[in-house]
């Protein structure tokens, strides 16, 4: 199950290893430099049995002995249509998400009301929840880095970093980077500038409005800065945060206990022995119905906005008929990239994407209000530290709208992203301490948001006050489009926009087919091909009910019902991980 690595491309003075830097960017583990084995080395597990070797830690580490298998309790056929799929997650999570996808394509009229009820119940009775679980994520983090526990090093004492400093940086950020930021990157600085700028609105004693906390009535400034502190809020360490639990506990769990690399191997120190059974099947079923509902999400808005800049650029039709054919397109393309492997297709993807992100928010500062951004990224800086801790206190407040609308939402998604995202660092993480892995988490995908919000949303809100109300007009999935139609090279840049949330699509479907179908596989990362595109299929279908079933009030029920009973999981993981990490600290005593 496990083989010995040689030392990884990090450490000083060796150069960057490009390729498994790249590959690591769409989401695959690469494997180790080549070395010549010790003499009488166990032969390491042919590459097509489905079984990812993971590296064995090095140093003392407290391995946890057990006698389970990966792949112990999978049903196999080989045939024309091969599997190997984990009995019973695979069966009850596939059969939940097909009779979901069923039913709300069968049934749009009656569910689209039952959507609207589930996304307010729950963001409206529930919303202290999520922002405490948030709360906890974030101090959790905070403490650990300041803690004994962070000297802790992932992969074993003397394990080196897999990639070199520049390396892990880079793929942060393209883990920092998705269809959410191309979404609400202009409409949520605008939309909270706007609410703030016209501050409480009360209709029978109950506010009205959405402007975040108290607002800042006809302050424009003051509305600037409440509105952007507000937005970087939801995109800064409170999101991270949750994905730096998931992703530690992953990596500890297998790079330091020797367990698999899935979700119910984070909860050995609960359950003991029996994560193998009923208690990490539940576990890994709802780690899968989170991740396919948290993607479907992403997914949906995604197709709302390309066929939004479509029609903007190329006067193509915005109708539903139209969405669902993109859909099934882009959904195709996904399945494509699958057959062609991580290195002819997501990762090749995943290049294009991070090149046309880099040039559009350059393209954006160059030629938007330079100085304005450039000075805006430090004050909005400012004003998020300053509107921190009342923005995160989930009582005693009167702004329900923004509370419940956008941050209660918000949590429940980036939970629901957390299997998908928090694997894909953990993977990229191996011997990094726990101090360096969670000051980098934090802080480097979050300054990037910072200033990708602070361009695109600092030069809608520039236009905006200069006298410009198409982007306020125009509706959410076409401000982005509107605002670069204001700049020069419009026809240009909306083109790159419309690629961008095209390839996102792709790699997000790709990628999010892996990290599902490990799990659902129990833990083999090479099961057969057609259980990928099984998946990347699903996801399509669940975008496709979710936008016939309610549109985006659909999408968001989908991700906070997920959401919520995987923060419970969470919270567990939290226990789970101090324990383990405590017992690898009287380790290293």
């Amino acid at each position: 199950m496990s083989q010995t690595p040689p030392k990884g491309p990090g450490t000083p003075g060796t150069p960057r290893d490009r390729t498994r830097e790249q590959d690591a960017l769409s989401g695959r583990y690469p494997p180790h430099a080549p070395k010549a084995p010790p003499p009488k080395a166990e032969p390491a597990p042919a590459p097509d049995d489905g079984i990812e070797p993971l590296p064995e830690p090095e140093g003392p580490t407290e391995i946890i002995e057990t006698d389970y298998t990966i792949g112990q309790d999978n049903i196999e056929h080989q045939g024309k249509v091969p599997f190997d799929i984990h009995n019973p997650v695979f069966g009850i999570s596939a059969a939940a998400v097909v009779l979901f996808t069923v039913a709300t394509l069968m049934f749009p009229g009656q569910l689209e009301p039952l959507f609207g009820g589930i996304r307010d119940g729950l963001t409206s009775n529930l919303d202290w929840f999520f922002m405490l679980a948030g709360n906890v994520f974030v101090l959790l983090c905070l403490a650990l880095i300041v803690s004994p526990l962070g000297r802790i090093r992932l992969g074993g004492p003397e394990a080196t970093p897999d990639f070199s400093l520049t390396g892990w940086f880079a793929m942060l950020f393209a883990a920092g980077m998705g269809i959410g930021l191309m979404f609400y990157g202009v409409s949520e600085p605008l939309g909270h500038f706007e609410a703030a700028l016209g501050g409480p609105v009360t209709e029978g004693g109950v506010r009205t409005d959405w402007a975040p906390l108290g607002g800042a009535v006809d302050d424009p400034e003051a509305a600037r800065r409440i509105g952007m502190a507000a937005t970087i809020f939801h995109w800064g360490l409170h999101p991270w945060a949750i994905y730096a639990v998931v992703a530690l506990a992953l990596g500890l769990f297998a790079y330091n206990k020797g367990l698999p690399l899935t979700l119910r191997s984070v909860f050995y120190p609960i359950f003991g022995e029996r994560i193998w059974g009923w208690p990490g099947h539940v576990i890994d079923i709802l780690a899968v119905l989170a991740t396919i509902f948290g993607l479907a999400t992403s997914l949906g808005l995604g197709a709302e906005q390309a066929m939004a800049g479509l029609a903007y650029l190329f006067g193509f039709q915005n109708t539903g008929l139209n969405k669902i054919l993109l859909i099934v397109g882009i959904t195709f393309v996904a399945g494509a990239s699958v057959v062609l492997g991580v290195e002819k297709g997501v990762k090749r993807l995943s290049e294009l994407n991070m090149i046309l992100a880099i040039v559009l928010l350059i393209f954006v500062i160059a030629v938007g209000p330079t100085m304005a951004i450039l000075g805006g990224f430090f004050s909005n800086l400012g004003a998020y530290g300053a509107e921190l801790i009342p923005l995160s206190n989930p009582f005693g407040r009167t702004d329900d709208n923004f509370r419940h609308g956008w941050t209660a939402f918000y949590w429940a998604w980036w939970i629901s992203w957390s299997p998908f995202v928090g694997m894909f660092i953990a993977r990229v993480s191996r011997g990094r301490t726990v101090r360096q892995f969670l000051i980098a988490v934090l802080i480097v995908p979050s300054l990037i948001s910072i200033l990708w919000m602070t361009a695109l949303g600092g030069t809608a809100i520039d236009l905006t006050v200069s006298g410009f109300s198409g982007i306020l007009d125009a509706p959410l999935e076409l401000e982005l489009f509107t605002m670069l139609g204001q700049l020069p090279l419009a026809s240009i840049t909306s083109l790159v926009g419309i690629v961008l949330v095209i390839v996102f699509f792709v790699t997000s479907s790709d990628s999010g087919s892996l990290v599902i179908d490990t799990i659902a596989a129990g833990g083999k990362i090479n099961a057969p091909v057609p259980q990928r595109i099984f998946w990347v299929a699903i996801e399509g279908a669940v975008a496709i009910a979710l936008l016939v079933g309610g549109g985006l009030v659909a999408l968001q029920a989908m991700a906070v019902s997920t959401g919520f009973p995987f923060a419970i999981v969470l919270l567990g993981a939290c226990y789970a991980l101090v324990k383990g990490l405590m017992a690898e600290h009287r380790e290293l005593r």
